[in-house]
């Protein structure tokens, strides 16, 4: 006999779908039922390892007393806040922590940003540590397209941290010095080493080896926003924070280009490449069409002859207080005896001449093929280039949007 659901289901659906209906919503009331007892389970073993384990609770990982940044995105779960807290040796047990903060109701009120946390502080002391909202970092600016040296000014003169410590970092050619300053300066957990393109023996950042053996590291500088902690804030956290993040975002571009079978130069020609579209590029859609510009000309045996190039050898300008001196005049470009000047060097610059952003990174490992030698800036307000593929061609554009 049918109960009232039954028959009214068969009535509106017919009695083979009925049947289904039935199972269909038995089946959810199961699955409802194995989320919420999974869910019941683990909050109850997590409260009952709370109980049995309490006193760790009062007890430090060490009696180490060096600082560490520890850094929370926004909307990190206190589980993976957790989780991070341990492999960074700050506590021993994730666990026992993530219990602690959900049974006081703390879990929700964890704080997003950098904190100055040590491995002599208790499990207590950091989780009281990372509810203050004092705490959190200060964000820094890195622009794209510049060099180091400008970086290093804006950093002195913004207060934020010293730029001589960071000019003397940035031209470092030690990789062993840099990684331990990584070890003195962040906690994040690393990837595993981008071996495709940079093996080396820098386990943290394979790709410095690539470097010139007394490079810099300009051009490896990510332009980005970064936190830095509140309190002092050191020049060594944010090259630490700006390696880190050109490993996690430029280095997988790379690698996914040589999947593709771009077949691309090495990744530290791409870079050099890369900050003279950087500099050279004002419109975003002009920046694949630039670089085609600039393979075709090196196909060719051509000088690039690259404003740029001779803008960064001639360096600061006491003058007019520029890094970039504008205008270069053509008479001036003889004079500039550098290998950076292109109008002088036939082939690519011997380094980056800033930092480059990952549209422009990506428009040298994906350059737009077309026929074109030459561009000269449109004039109009626009940002853009007129591209021309005859010299003849070109002097045309510049007298029509230059010589006005």
């Amino acid at each position: 006999m049918q109960n009232p659901q039954q028959f009214l289901e068969a009535r509106l659906y017919g009695p083979a779908i009925a049947g289904g209906l039935s199972k269909l919503a038995f089946g959810m009331l199961l699955l409802f039922l194995a989320v919420a007892l999974t869910a019941c389970t683990r909050e109850e073993m997590l409260y009952d390892h709370l109980d049995e384990n309490r006193p760790a609770l009062y007890v430090p990982t060490s009696d180490s007393d060096q600082v560490i940044a520890f850094e929370i995105a926004l909307g990190t779960p206190a589980r993976v806040i957790s989780e991070q807290l341990a492999l960074a040796g700050l506590i021993h047990d994730a666990e026992l922590f993530e219990a602690y903060v959900r049974s006081t109701g703390q879990a929700q009120e964890l704080k997003a940003g950098t904190f100055l946390l040590r491995a002599n502080m208790t499990p207590l002391e950091i989780a009281e540590a990372l509810l203050d909202e004092q705490a959190a970092g200060i964000a820094v600016t890195i622009r794209e397209g510049w060099r180091l040296e400008q970086v290093a000014d804006a950093l002195e003169q913004e207060g934020i941290v010293s730029g001589q410590e960071y000019r003397q970092l940035a031209q470092s050619t030690d990789v062993g010095a840099l990684q331990q300053l990584a070890s003195s300066h962040s906690v994040a957990v690393q990837q595993d080493d981008q071996q495709s393109c940079c093996a080396g023996e820098n386990s943290r950042w394979p790709f410095l080896e690539e470097r010139p053996q007394a490079a810099s590291l300009e051009g490896f500088l990510f332009p980005a926003t970064y936190q830095l902690p509140a309190v002092e804030p050191t020049a060594g956290e944010l090259i630490v924070r700006q390696l880190d993040a050109f490993a996690d975002r430029m280095v997988p571009i790379y690698e996914q280009a040589v999947t593709d079978g771009m077949n691309p130069p090495d990744l530290y020609n791409v870079l050099i490449l890369a900050s003279i579209v950087e500099r050279e590029a004002v419109a975003a859609e002009d920046r694949p069409t630039i670089a085609g510009v600039l393979f075709n000309r090196l196909a060719q045996g051509m000088l690039l002859e690259i404003d740029a190039t001779v803008q960064y050898a001639m360096g600061y300008q006491e003058g007019s207080g520029q890094w970039w001196k504008t205008p270069v005049f053509l008479e001036e470009y003889q004079g500039v005896i550098s290998p950076y000047n292109t109008y002088l060097n036939r082939g690519i610059p011997p380094g980056p001449i800033a930092s480059p952003g990952e549209d422009s990174f990506r428009a040298v490992l994906y350059p737009e093929s077309h026929g074109y030698f030459y561009y000269v800036a449109a004039a109009d307000g626009s940002g853009g280039h007129v591209f021309a593929e005859t010299y003849s061609e070109h002097l045309e554009n510049v007298r029509r949007y230059l010589n006005q």
